[in-house]
């Protein structure tokens, strides 16, 4: 916005004395008022998603005029944030939203220059729009975005206040006339947008977009004395978002450094197109200090691997004469990248480099040289990731057809994006072709067989050069058929609808040459026609014979079949009558429920809802007369007798109580049924959710659960007298109630043993995979079985994969993270459906304590009671990260994801200890430290 002394300027000028000064004047003012009602600069492209009751405003702190996204866009709603939210809104765009409940893929098309350089930026806003607390409630709230046909970055709002903001940038080539911004439903959330900004650069900025390499924004921070939280436009003239280093740079051993005003121009403007206002501030240390250094963290929503660009932006702002020399490191590598930097004054200097990260986090190192008078200094620093371009766009020619069509006929389908790209989101109807070699694909088969098309048939069908079977059959299409040459075409099925008049001899001639299959029967057009393409009487007397046929034989087999339940009926009625008999007569002396089959029956809608099976039987679900829920494990049509080991069972289990150990409710002692009765647990085992799709556990949940399962084991083995070995530790057996707190199951397995016996003689129960090797050799069970079983569980928790698996061959899961973890790194076993959402130092200590746990000798396994500790050691930090995330922050312009995304560390060192401090910013939305490390 024009600042008062601006117009005061111009003001004196009307006072020069003549008329055409008064009239130059005047138009200045005119600009003047005109930017300060919000014209945008041209190509910039504003837009407010979900604005309905209005069509453009100005925007207060910016400027820029914001239009509704009602021509960019062809699906979703239009919503508010909720009215609690409102009051606390940095600015309108804020406030609304439109949101995708429907589809997969949902596509804003924004229109460009091909070939032309562009930053596209979208923010996300929840507000709790929907009612549904969906960032705070817990689970994975998560959705993609892609730019064009490829992956751009994933949008993480899991434990997220629903009033902050998340930004996203990407920088890209636009590679035609328009350019397609993609919300992806990954099924874990509904997919919205808040706003979606398009900001045209010079060809000369960025070197390193092309059209075969976008980045996505990482983070851009400014340093210095800042007092704005995020400077952009108008400081920036391409409405860059820049973070300042607000909380440490006012704080030993930080010393700020701002220039005179002489970085105005500088002769490498066009490379990055940094403002004087960034680059004319920097900060440095106490001269007594020697280094800085800078971590980069990958984000936890990000892949394991990463291309990453750093770029450092240095201008000397005043040395007073003396040398201000350093060395620029990658820590990982021991030669420096650039060697004896000495920033030149006011003019602007800046080093960028790919690199590619592997792991959690890398660091680079500003050292000063022996012969430096002065410490390091740093004015920018910006970071942008790689974006993969893997797909290509449908061919153009394909692309401005489907266009066509899909105006003409204004076809409701998802039809969003690309045709043909990527392949999992292609538009329902088309069939592609995906050629090798860096070519795009083509269309080659449209079905859009009743699909309501009504009108002429267009010749945007005829005209794709690759298409070979065009079907709109059941359509009420009219007129003529085009007369075009198709040469592609193998198959045209026009049958039944209202199109008219003659063929075209065209097409007639690839019919008579056996090249074309053409049906047209039930059209208008073929009412003076006997060829075979409008059908003939032969194929209409062969489907009579066919019906008259097949009508009695279906008719007999119906009425067999409802005899046949008539009888079973009464089969199966006269047996139920019969478990009535074989009621026991003496109950078992304990202080739990004993359920009659009849109640059982009753309870479970004679057991009509199965929820699984497992080394007891089958589990059914129930309801008491109070309404609670309850899992029924069956073992029927066996005696008690035949099951020795089930009232002994019953006897132990009634006497177990652990909140990490499913409750038996209770039981039935049926002569000819056996059963169980547990508490229900409605989120079913770890293994579903581990196998599960995107609405997946996240790494706090995983470390939550496995302590939950080592607690109920603990319980077992070493607050129960006598000892209870489970026997059958298995991720199936971990049971999750509503809140994902992990119960133990199945002890229908399990045994006692007294205090003075070590182990256990006996049959072995477990499961292929997570059995004890050291059984095969000494047949004895003991509770260090239950501890290796439990072993595979961890690693189920943080691969995912199952305990026996095929890749290519068969192979046990421990083996296969043994040879992952020795060909590459710890982080390439992990869970992908984690999407890098771990902490590192934790993920470690994890696996380390699986591996103790699969030792071969029992004797080296830990305890149950160790792995307790070992587990609780990695939870506080997470709670803490969780806390940290949450706490109320003033809301400025945008709160970037970084806690998910960017984690920045600067350290300075000096030849004295200097006590360790960390503060946390506030307003980039994540934990970003600067600690103090000794050393020289």
């Amino acid at each position: 916005m024009l600042k008062q002394k601006d117009l005061m300027v111009i003001s004196y000028s009307c006072s020069a004395g003549t008329k055409l000064a008064w009239i130059l004047s005047l138009l200045l003012i005119l600009v003047a008022a005109t930017q300060v009602h919000g014209v945008s600069p041209p190509g910039f492209l504003n837009i407010d998603c979900g604005l309905t009751n209005r069509s453009t405003y100005n925007d207060t702190d910016t400027t820029l005029t914001y239009v509704s996204d009602r021509e960019f866009v062809e699906s979703g709603k239009s919503y508010d944030i909720m009215a609690q939210y409102m009051a606390g809104a940095a600015n309108e765009q804020e406030k609304t939203l439109r949101s995708f409940p429907d589809g997969q893929r949902n596509c804003y098309t924004l229109p460009t220059n091909s070939t032309k350089k562009y930053l596209i930026r979208a923010t996300f806003t929840y507000g709790n729009y929907d009612g549904l607390n969906s960032s705070e409630k817990g689970s994975l709230f998560l959705f993609g975005l892609h730019i064009g046909v490829n992956f751009w970055t994933t949008v993480n709002l899991t434990k997220w206040d629903p009033s902050n903001t998340v930004w996203k940038e990407v920088i890209t080539v636009a590679p035609d006339k328009s350019v397609s911004v993609c919300l992806i439903n990954m099924g874990s959330g509904t997919p919205f947008i808040s706003t979606l900004d398009l900001r045209p650069l010079q060809d000369t900025m960025y070197p390193f977009v092309n059209a075969s390499t976008s980045v996505s924004y990482f983070s851009r921070i400014r340093f210095g004395s800042v007092d704005e939280y995020i400077t952009r436009f108008p400081t920036d003239q391409y409405d860059r978002f820049w973070e300042g280093w607000v909380f440490t740079m006012h704080t030993f051993p930080w010393v700020n450094k701002s220039s005179n005003g002489k970085v105005a121009e500088l002769p490498n403007i066009d490379t990055f197109g940094l403002p004087p206002a960034i680059l004319g501030s920097a900060s440095t240390i106490n001269g007594n200090y020697s280094w800085l250094n800078i971590s980069v963290s990958a984000s936890n929503s990000l892949a394991t691997d990463l291309e990453l660009l750093p770029v450092f932006h240095f201008v000397e702002l005043g040395n007073n004469g003396s040398k201000r020399i350093f060395d620029i490191y990658n820590v990982d590598e021991p030669q420096a990248l650039f060697s004896n930097f000495s920033p030149p004054s006011f003019l602007s200097s800046m080093f960028h480099n790919w690199f590619l990260r592997k792991g959690r986090r890398a660091y680079f190192q500003l050292r000063k040289t022996p012969d430096s008078q002065l410490p390091p200094l740093i004015n920018a620093y910006e970071v942008y990731s790689r974006v993969q371009v893997e797909n290509f766009t449908t061919a153009s020619s394909d692309v401005d057809s489907m266009k066509t069509i899909k105006e003409k006929y204004m076809v409701i389908k998802n039809w969003n994006g690309d045709p043909c790209s990527p392949r999992e989101y292609v538009w329902n109807g088309l069939t592609c072709t995906y050629p090798n070699g860096g070519q795009n694909p083509r269309i080659i088969e449209i079905n859009l067989s009743g699909s309501g098309l009504q009108g002429e048939l267009e010749i945007s069908f005829m005209k794709m050069s690759s298409l070979k079977k065009l079907d709109l059959s059941h359509n009420n299409l009219t007129g003529t058929i085009p007369d075009y040459q198709v040469n592609s075409l193998t198959v045209i099925d026009l049958s039944n609808n209202q199109l008219n008049g003659s063929i075209p001899d065209s097409i007639l001639q690839r019919y008579k040459a056996g090249l074309l299959e053409l049906r047209l029967e039930g059209n208008p057009i073929c009412t003076k026609v006997r060829a075979s393409y409008c059908g003939n009487k032969k194929n209409t007397r062969t489907r009579i014979l066919l019906i008259s046929v097949l009508v009695p034989v279906t008719s007999l087999l119906v009425v067999l079949f409802i005899f046949w339940r008539l009888c079973w009926k009464g089969k199966s009625r006269k047996s139920e009558d019969d478990y009535d008999m074989y009621e026991e007569e003496t109950p078992l002396h304990i202080d739990i429920r004993r359920f009659t089959y009849a109640e059982l029956k009753l309870i479970t809608n004679n057991f009509q809802s199965i929820i699984g099976k497992g080394g007891f039987g089958t589990v059914y679900h129930g309801i008491l007369e109070n309404n609670d829920e309850v899992a029924v494990k069956v073992l029927v049509e066996t005696s008690i007798a035949e099951s020795k080991d089930f009232l002994p069972e019953v006897q132990t289990l009634s006497k177990v109580h652990h909140k990490n150990l499913v409750a038996l409710v209770g039981y039935c002692q049926n002569k000819k049924c056996l059963a169980l009765v547990y508490d229900f647990m409605p989120r079913g085992n770890l293994q579903q959710l581990l196998r599960g799709g995107y609405d997946s556990l996240n790494w706090e949940e995983r470390l939550h659960i496995a302590l939950d399962a080592a607690q109920g084991l603990e319980y077992l083995h070493e607050s129960c007298t006598p000892s209870i070995v489970h026997r059958d530790v298995k991720t199936p057996n971990i049971l999750l109630d509503k809140n994902l707190v992990a119960k133990i199951s199945d002890f229908g397995l399990s045994r006692a043993f007294n205090a003075a016996h070590t182990h256990i003689s006996t049959v072995a129960a477990g499961t292929l995979g997570y059995l004890d090797p050291e059984y095969h050799a000494t047949f004895q069970l003991t509770v260090k079985t239950d501890v290796y079983s439990f072993g595979i569980v961890l690693l189920e928790i943080v691969t995912g994969q199952p305990p026996v698996f095929m890749d290519p061959q068969t192979v046990h899961l421990p083996n296969w993270v043994r040879q992952k973890i020795a060909n590459g790194s710890v982080h390439d076993v992990v869970d992908k459906k984690l999407l890098d959402q771990y902490d590192a130092t934790h993920l470690q200590t994890v696996i380390d304590l699986a591996m103790n746990c699969l030792e071969n000798a029992s004797i080296d396994r830990p305890s149950m009671t160790e792995v307790v500790s070992v587990l609780k050691v990695c939870l506080p930090i997470s709670s803490e990260r969780q806390s940290a995330t949450s706490t109320p922050r003033k809301k400025n312009v945008m709160d970037a994801e970084i806690p998910r995304q960017f984690q920045l560390m600067i350290s300075g060192a000096s030849t004295t200890s200097y006590e360790g401090s960390s503060f946390q910013s506030g307003y980039t939305g994540g934990v970003s430290e600067i600690s103090h490390i000794s050393g020289r």
